[in-house]
């Protein structure tokens, strides 16, 4: 019975989830089927998307007796409404018993056959009470007044017998006069208001469990006692109605009154809700942590998380739910590497080229020796990088990095010591170490050092001498060498030029002052001759 009833809940839940933001506007069942109105404009793919969100299709209309069903629900409701008819090709099929068009039940019985089967016509259809409930053609893109959608079920509830009865469905629709009921429909007899739920062809009366509209309970509902049957229960001052087990009534001598639950009471002695234990004061509740029990999550790579009063299953770092299992995803395929990437289950690894190291995600050079080939642009064997702490080097036919020795710039306070592309600094005895550099004396200590550049300190201290340090390279290069005969020769040219420039400026000036100074004579000879 319990792996029925869990069935159940199952199905009352995948219902409950199905109801639309906003409610239908009427219904109507007959035997297993459905139809119910939803006064929603919306063009035919969207009328089409709520009815497949909700568990059903747009409706069917392929018979007499169907057709009816829908004048009833439409007779007084205004406004053009989508069916499942559709002519997805755009052109007639005259092969066809519908000539192209099509229900969402692939079925080909129709009660009308008054459609336009012409290749440019409108290829949905809607029905009306202003059209006489005949297949009218529509754009499928237009916005019209609604759909129709239809369900169908394994099975259905008949209605109680006798007495005035409240039937409300899971598909968002109720009333006093409905025939056939849904699985999951309520039904509440008045006046005693007792509770029924529709399940497997009967009617069970409330309470029942607790998960599904609250045991049917009008507070709130609990699962008490070693068995766990669900109970009612009402807040202080009111008490659980005997007669339908459901409903809060006033009970100035209610015995809950005076022991103050925090949650619930239940036959004199306090109680919690669902994921809530009773505390050893008996009247609070503390939380419970579901996830201390390891059949909790089962599936693999599956994680429990748990909340108040309850918990939830999620896949573990890494993993994707699909399909109802936990996949790994392959977080390589979002390139979070620099270099390359190594998916493994959950999780990744970033992997460098030779000659890098790396940091983080990033790669970065590294030589890790006193000397390393250096990492040369291919169309340019002159445009190269080394690694933080080394200084490229042209050779005759390539470029090498070296380690630099910091110690030689002096940057630290005391004592250095030269590492492979980086430096350590330390301090002698009575001093320490400050920002990596620096040497701050030590209150705590004595100075101990007698000036002669090594250090007093006890046995039990030991101060290491600075290394020698790493080779420097060359002064002078290759490269270097051709650059400074390079700059000497433009040198001499441009000195050369100067001259030149200096010389021929200097002749034309002369010959300038000749010139000038034999027309000055020529002039004061004619003038003379004139006088004479």
């Amino acid at each position: 019975m319990a792996k029925v009833w869990n069935v159940f809940v199952f199905l009352l839940l995948v219902l409950a989830g199905g109801h639309a933001a906003e409610g239908p506007i009427g219904g109507s069942c007959v035997g297993t089927r459905c139809d119910v109105i939803h006064q929603q404009s919306g063009d035919f793919a969207s009328a089409h998307k709520r009815c497949k969100e909700q568990n059903g299709h747009l409706a069917s209309v392929r018979s007499a007796a169907s057709l009816d069903r829908l004048s009833a629900l439409l007779g007084n409701v205004s406004g053009s409404f989508w069916v499942g008819l559709q002519s997805p090709s755009g052109c007639p099929d005259v092969t066809s018993a519908l000539r192209g068009y099509e229900w969402p039940t692939n079925e080909s019985k129709s009660v009308s056959d008054t459609l336009d089967r012409s290749c440019i016509s409108p290829s949905c259809v809607t029905v009306s009470a202003e059209g006489g409930f005949q297949w009218e053609q529509e754009a499928c893109d237009a916005p019209v007044s609604g759909f129709v959608c239809t369900h169908n079920f394994s099975y259905a509830c008949t209605r109680l017998a006798d007495g005035d009865v409240r039937y409300d469905t899971p598909l968002g629709f109720g009333g006093e006069e409905l025939l056939s009921l849904p699985p999951g429909s309520t039904a509440t007899r008045m006046p005693s208001e007792r509770k029924f739920v529709c399940f497997s062809k009967k009617w069970l009366p409330a309470p029942w469990s607790c998960e599904i509209f609250q045991g049917g309970c009008e507070h709130a509902c609990v699962h008490a006692g070693p068995d766990r049957k669900p109970s009612c229960f009402c807040p202080p001052g009111l008490s659980v109605d005997p007669l339908n087990k459901v409903t809060c009534t006033k009970d100035p001598d209610d015995p809950c009154a005076r022991l103050g639950c925090e949650h619930a009471c239940v036959e004199e002695s306090c109680t919690c809700t669902h994921g809530f234990r009773l505390a050893p004061d008996g009247r609070t509740c503390v939380d419970f942590n579901e996830c201390s029990d390891a059949r909790q999550c089962p599936g693999e790579n599956f994680r429990c998380i748990d909340s108040p009063g309850g918990f939830k299953c999620a896949c573990a770092d890494g993993f994707k739910l699909t399909g109802g299992t936990c996949a790994d995803q392959d977080e390589c395929a979002s390139a979070p590497c620099e270099h390359m990437c190594h998916n493994t289950a959950g999780s990744y690894l970033c992997l460098c080229y030779e000659g890098y190291v790396l940091r983080g995600n990033s790669c970065t050079l590294h030589c890790g020796k006193e000397e390393c080939p250096a990492e040369c642009d291919p169309n340019n064997r002159y445009q190269c990088a080394c690694a933080d702490g080394y200084i490229a080097e042209e050779r005759e036919q390539h470029t090498v990095c070296i380690d630099i020795d910091e110690c030689a710039f002096s940057y630290c306070d005391q004592l250095c010591r030269n590492t492979f592309g980086s430096f350590t600094c330390s301090c002698r005895p009575g001093f320490t170490l400050t920002k990596e550099v620096f040497c701050a004396r030590s209150e705590d200590e004595d100075e101990d050092w007698d000036g002669s550049g090594q250090s007093t300190a006890g046995p039990d201290r030991h101060v290491t001498p600075p290394p020698a340090p790493t080779r420097r390279p060359s002064t002078l290069s290759p490269g270097g060498l051709a650059a400074i005969l390079v700059c000497c020769t433009l040198a001499v040219v441009l000195l050369v030029l100067l001259v030149h420039l200096v010389c021929c400026k200097r002749s034309r000036v002369e010959r300038d002052l000749v010139m000038e100074a034999a027309g000055a004579e020529a002039a004061d000879s004619r003038k003379m001759e004139a006088d004479a």
